[in-house]
């Protein structure tokens, strides 16, 4: 009898868990805990990365070098990520609110994502020039050889201009207005027809800037009531922004 209780009092004593279970067991604990914390972080980052959609709202300066220009621009203020960073390159784009001139932020989010605010943005394209005239020199010299018709007036101080249908430029129309001590403003657009909405980026103008530097900048029709502070302050924009 000696035997069978001292088995029993020893079946009675032992662990109902063995060292090596209750190891593993929290072994397997640590490491689901660790990857619900992975995934919590992981689906925090990816949620971020998806909610921002390839907007930045770091204010971090590069230093951008596009033939003999250099410009310090935020990386707010740059439309794609891959040019989002130092160096040199054959262009940059840009794309600003109207008429704050500021690049992507929490505040903004609404105007960088929803299409119906999209008008209200600035789309700038900054590369080395390839030709000598800018669009308001390139005036008389082509687009008045390939005009159709007499010029009609139109709204906000500016005159139209239709083009030809062999020229290649489509349905664009040119638009011109006198300037004080400047040449002629000429700006390309293709109009919304009535009824329709214009689009965010339906006109484009380029300028030169700096040493050897074309700001291409497109924006809606909508905008054109503001033309000449349009015109004024994204040359003051980039002004600003080269690297004296």
């Amino acid at each position: 009898m000696a035997g069978p209780a001292r088995n029993l009092s020893a079946a009675e004593e032992a662990p109902l868990l063995s060292n090596r279970f209750v190891y593993r067991l929290t072994a397997v604990i640590a490491i689901l805990a660790l990857l619900t914390a992975a995934i919590s972080i992981g689906g925090h980052w990816f949620g971020q990365r998806i909610a921002l959609a390839g907007h930045t709202d770091s204010r971090e300066d590069f230093l951008i070098r596009i033939g003999q220009d250099t410009l310090r621009l935020s990386a707010n203020t740059i439309r794609f990520r891959d040019q989002r960073q130092a160096g040199v390159t054959e262009r940059i784009d840009l794309y600003l609110t109207w008429p704050e001139l500021e690049g992507y932020s929490a505040a903004l989010r609404s105007r960088f994502d929803d299409v119906a605010q999209s008008s209200s943005l600035i789309f700038l394209q900054l590369s080395q020039s390839t030709m000598s005239r800018d669009m308001s020199g390139r005036l008389e010299p082509i687009y008045s050889k390939l005009f159709d018709g007499e010029p009609q007036p139109a709204a906000f101080g500016l005159t139209l201009h239709r083009l030809r249908a062999d020229s290649g430029y489509g349905s664009e129309v040119v638009l011109t207005g006198q300037q004080t001590d400047a040449p002629d403003y000429v700006v390309r657009c293709v109009l919304p027809a009535a009824g329709s909405k214009a689009t965010s980026g339906d006109c484009q103008r380029d300028i030169h800037i700096g040493q050897d530097l074309t700001v291409l900048y497109r924006f809606s029709s909508a905008l054109l009531k503001d033309w000449q502070h349009i015109d004024a302050a994204v040359r003051l924009f980039v002004e600003n922004r080269l690297a004296k």
